[in-house]
């Protein structure tokens, strides 16, 4: 068992790195930041998302959905996000980091939100082969759709039970009542 980082950390270092324990890590700066169990809902929604995507790839193959996606920042050499599911038509690889992602998909959740608005989000978006990039919040039927369009990422916010994803990456649309069919959040006006 490895200790606990308590140094900066390369990325090979970090791709080799255990502390011993099954705590999911990404790699933010150079050091190493603890990621909190999903909850129902996020669990609920990753599943949901990825049983969709695979059931659009089946044709399409090698293009795989991938849950927990490594996600290597194209602008940083001590960056390592894990995306919640990601899509890539690359083949297969043993790699710890997704290869060519073309979407990549983030569940909000109120203790990862800002970083992955924030800091995830236009990591993503300078990745050149990524045509889409989704953000599902966990607490509301929300979704928003970020689509590069040239040299610009043009934003497509769907809302409530009548709300739907379309994903041009994939060849899907997903009705968020659909998605969040079932879940039940706390300011729930939706029924």
């Amino acid at each position: 068992m490895s200790d606990p980082a308590t140094k900066r950390m390369t990325l090979d270092e970090f791709l080799r790195w255990d502390d011993g324990t099954d705590t999911r890590y990404e790699l933010i700066g150079g050091f190493p930041v603890a990621m909190a169990p999903p909850a129902h809902n996020h669990g609920a929604l990753a599943a949901r998302l990825a049983g969709r995507l695979e059931g659009a790839l089946a044709s399409r193959r090698p293009c795989r959905a991938i849950a927990e996606a490594g996600v290597l920042d194209p602008d940083r050499a001590d960056d390592f996000f894990v995306a919640d599911l990601a899509v890539t038509c690359a083949p297969y690889s043993r790699r710890q980091y997704l290869q060519d992602p073309i979407l990549l998909v983030e569940i909000l959740s109120p203790s990862t939100e800002r970083h992955d608005r924030r800091i995830k989000i236009p990591a993503y978006q300078q990745i050149a082969s990524v045509q889409e990039i989704l953000v599902v919040d966990s607490d509301a039927r929300y979704a928003a759709l970020h689509r590069r369009q040239g040299d610009q990422w043009i934003i497509q916010i769907s809302r409530g039970d009548a709300g739907i994803i379309s994903l041009a990456s994939v060849g899907s649309e997903i009705p968020l009542a659909e998605l969040y069919e079932g879940l039940v959040f706390e300011d729930d006006t939706n029924g």
